[in-house]
């Protein structure tokens, strides 16, 4: 009775240290075994599951090629709110020069108003400290001070005319100096939106070729491929032979040709041609030529060419002429595109424009249903 007792008052041992701490040396071994393959077998598990959420986050190609045209979309339109802000700078950098110079020029007149101002005052203190009759009592020739007192006459009206003068000058200055504060205010802030702007591109780009650089090689060069199946004959290459007698690059010249003699205008053949001669230069944003350019770049470009000087910007562009419907399109028409008429092409003819894409794309010719399409104008 007692052992029984003893036995069922013994402490139970736990599981755990029962198969780690006691029994017998295979069962120890068996446990260590086992909690060695859960352990294996929960990592697997674990790396598993990373691997399957890596794989989930990792962007297929398609979806980077839609990010990517996504961001230089954004920077497109960062780059034109760029180019506009370059241009009031240089606008106001322009006019604050001018104001500059007219300031110093009418400083030099009042500067001259003042000396003169002095000398009459020097005059009339050394003649007119004593009384004029006390003067002619004391002259003793009264004619001659007669004959003084009308050159003093004449002296005083020519003081007052210089006095007049003088006011009027100093007024004047004033006036510019006070608009080329303004402008300078005006510079100022344009710069800092300039450099805002400049920072946005930089970053969307910068975002966009890291997108690019997540795709290995193999995979870059088909979406290139397809971005240029999509752009009409030729989008690579320069219009080398046009209009030196040379014949036709690949039709390009031949294309160049028939595009500017459907043209509605002599300068509107003579903005195709130059869009032609300009196809395989690189995008670069912010660029007007000649080696290189961005979309409202390139058509202001042609259109300088062609002898109508065109606004900068997209924006502005798109008010440079009368609207034309895209049934009615000729060579020469800028096409723009996007809501926000972020982006340019100057029409070629046979539903085809002549644009300077992106980073990475050359000028090149490319369907106008490539991108949405939003208006169109023919300059004048």
């Amino acid at each position: 009775m007692t052992a029984t007792v003893a036995s069922h008052r013994k402490p139970r041992q736990h599981p755990l240290a029962a198969l780690t701490g006691g029994g017998s040396r295979s069962a120890r071994t068996a446990c260590t075994a086992a909690t060695l393959a859960l352990a294996g077998a929960a990592t697997a598990t674990a790396t598993g599951f990373e691997g399957t959420a890596q794989a989930a986050h990792r962007p297929t190609p398609a979806q980077v090629k839609d990010r990517v045209d996504a961001l230089y979309q954004e920077a497109e339109v960062a780059t034109q709110n760029y180019n506009g802000a370059k241009e009031s700078a240089d606008t106001a950098r322009e006019e604050l020069s001018r104001l500059q110079d007219e300031a110093a020029r009418r400083t030099r007149k009042l500067n001259a108003a003042r000396t003169e101002l002095g000398a009459l005052a020097a005059g009339q203190y050394r003649s007119g400290g004593v009384d004029p009759t006390v003067r002619l009592l004391l002259s003793a020739d009264p004619q001659r001070y007669l004959d003084g007192a009308a050159v003093l006459e004449r002296t005083g009206s020519h003081q007052a005319t210089a006095v007049a003068g003088y006011a009027r000058r100093l007024g004047s200055v004033r006036q510019v100096r006070q608009r080329a504060e303004d402008t300078m205010e005006r510079l100022a802030d344009t710069e800092a939106k300039l450099k805002k702007h400049r920072v946005t591109v930089v970053h969307k780009l910068g975002a966009a070729e890291e997108l690019l650089h997540r795709l290995t090689a193999e995979q870059r060069q088909r979406m290139a491929a397809r971005d240029g199946a999509r752009s009409g004959p030729g989008q690579g290459r320069t219009d080398r032979g046009a209009g030196r007698g040379d014949g036709p690059v690949d039709g390009i010249a031949g294309g160049a040709g028939a595009a500017a003699a459907q043209a509605p205008s002599p300068r509107a053949a003579r903005a195709v041609s130059f869009a032609y001669s300009a196809l395989g230069k690189p995008y670069v944003w912010g660029a007007t030529g000649p080696s290189a350019y961005d979309c409202s770049g390139l058509t202001q470009a042609a259109w300088k060419a062609g002898g109508v000087a065109l606004p900068r910007t997209t924006y502005t562009q798109i008010s440079s002429g009368p609207r034309v419907d895209r049934s009615q399109l000729a060579p020469g028409d800028l096409v723009f595109f996007y809501s926000g008429i972020s982006h340019v092409g100057l029409y070629v003819g046979d539903g085809q424009m002549i644009h300077a894409p992106h980073p990475g794309a050359p000028v090149r010719i490319a369907p106008i249903d490539q991108m949405p399409f939003a208006a169109a104008t023919r300059p004048a």
